[in-house]
């Protein structure tokens, strides 16, 4: 397989990306993260997130 330029600008386009979205999400158990799950539908939770939610905003 060939890297060519285009490939490689266009793989690191995508981790800045991800890299730059994920950087937006507030640590899990701080108050901002809290206040977004409380807003959050409780049926869109997953099964850690109600862990996490029970064990950091609740206790």
């Amino acid at each position: 397989m060939k890297l060519t330029a285009k490939t490689l600008l266009l793989a690191a386009a995508f981790t800045l990306s991800g890299l730059a979205l994920s950087a937006c999400s507030p640590e899990v158990g701080s108050k901002e993260w809290c206040a977004d799950m409380k807003e959050k539908p409780k049926g869109d939770w997953s099964a850690n997130e109600a862990t996490d939610f029970a064990k950091h905003c609740v206790f």
